[in-house]
């Protein structure tokens, strides 16, 4: 039976973006989507990580793990710490979104952009790039840049302004030897970032799947 993996989510509109990803790097798993799309809309509102959603955050581990899966991915960046504490305690390979775009970026330059669509994800994301680099002995520098209505634009259903908002944020991090995407969803804008600052970009699902076939292929997760 192929392996499977639990996707999930705080908002439907980090889906497409991930399963584009497995299609192309890793399409023989199966991968099944949770979806609660009130935490991150209860995340803004309350602007902290209390005790009723870092729960939250694990019952969607706990059921996934109940039904039977070999890995879990979690396509929201801004519950770093609750995803932290679920993968602590896991007996299969539990990951936050971003680490390995973190660490993919963290091997190539040491001036990292970051650009996101969801400000209450960047202070979580600082200090796990903070983290990351003091753990792997890397002596790197983040700079973000918020790229505000981008995310209402695509929720709202109009991709093409969500890209295009991005791509015009861009340059302010042209400097940079690497840029990231922070959001799961920005993933479709890669094209335009590209093309407004014609260097080094990273998107999240892309290094996640990377990063999941390599612990499930050499048995890490079993």
């Amino acid at each position: 039976m192929p392996q499977r993996i639990a996707l999930i989510h705080a908002t439907p509109v980090a889906m497409p973006p991930v399963t584009a990803a497995f299609r192309q790097g890793w399409p023989e798993v199966d991968t099944m989507n949770l979806l609660d799309d009130a935490l991150s809309t209860d995340l803004a509102r309350r602007d902290t990580l209390d005790a009723t959603l870092m729960r939250r955050i694990a019952a969607l581990a706990e059921y996934a793990m109940e039904i039977g899966v070999d890995g879990i991915l979690f396509t929201c960046s801004a519950f770093g710490a609750a995803i932290e504490a679920v993968a602590r305690t896991a007996p299969i390979p539990v990951l936050k979104p971003n680490e390995d775009m973190f660490e993919d970026a963290l091997h190539t330059g040491t001036t990292v952009g970051l650009l996101a669509t969801f400000q209450p994800s960047i202070p979580s994301m600082e200090q796990e790039f903070v983290a990351m680099a003091k753990a792997l002995g890397k002596r790197a520098k983040l700079e973000a840049a918020w790229v505000p209505d981008a995310m209402e634009a695509l929720t709202a259903g109009d991709a093409d302004q969500h890209d295009r908002l991005i791509a015009a944020t861009a340059p302010r991090l042209a400097h940079c030897d690497v840029v990231l995407l922070a959001q799961f969803s920005m993933a479709r804008a890669l094209p335009t970032v590209r093309q407004a600052i014609g260097h080094k970009v990273l998107t999240s699902p892309d290094s996640a799947v990377v990063k999941l076939k390599a612990l499930l292929s050499d048995g890490a997760g079993t």
